[in-house]
């Protein structure tokens, strides 16, 4: 059953030579995997960040977008008016991602400054392993350049 949607789908594209050789293969569907976004609450967003951290110490790295976040979850449409939504407050929508993990958190205006502090703190305490950049001097540059 598995080879004859398999056929069915590609029937158009496929010679007579490769159906036939199909008949006597088992085609197994892969299917991708899908990394999810994970919504957590802005603490556990904060000790998922960390592991995340820890996890790319050595070697990795984690990317963090931030955008201003109204509280949609559907796009607006190109015509016609949006459907009377209002947004209550602002809010600020926090992803983090290492390539393989998704997590994301929603901060509203209200409690931004109690998640600043700890976002800032979690920051300071595990960018310690950033490469310094070699910075040339001046002098160096203006006699090579004489």
């Amino acid at each position: 059953m598995l080879i004859s949607r398999f056929k069915q789908g590609f029937k158009r594209v496929l010679p007579a030579a490769l159906n036939d050789w199909l008949i006597g293969c088992i085609v197994v569907p892969v299917e991708r995997a899908v990394v999810r976004m994970v919504l957590l609450e802005s603490e556990q967003f904060l000790t998922e960040l960390t592991r995340l951290f820890q996890k790319c110490r050595t070697s990795g790295s984690v990317y963090i977008t931030l955008k201003k976040y109204d509280g949609r979850t559907r796009p607006i449409p190109k015509k016609g008016h949006i459907e009377n939504f209002e947004p209550a407050d602002n809010k600020c929508l926090l992803r983090a991602t290492d390539g393989k993990k998704k997590i994301s958190t929603v901060v509203s205006s209200k409690e931004v400054n109690k998640f600043q502090m700890a976002y800032s703190n979690l920051l300071r305490a595990n960018m310690d392993g950033l490469k310094k950049k070699d910075k040339k001097s001046k002098s160096k540059k203006s006699k090579a350049t004489q």
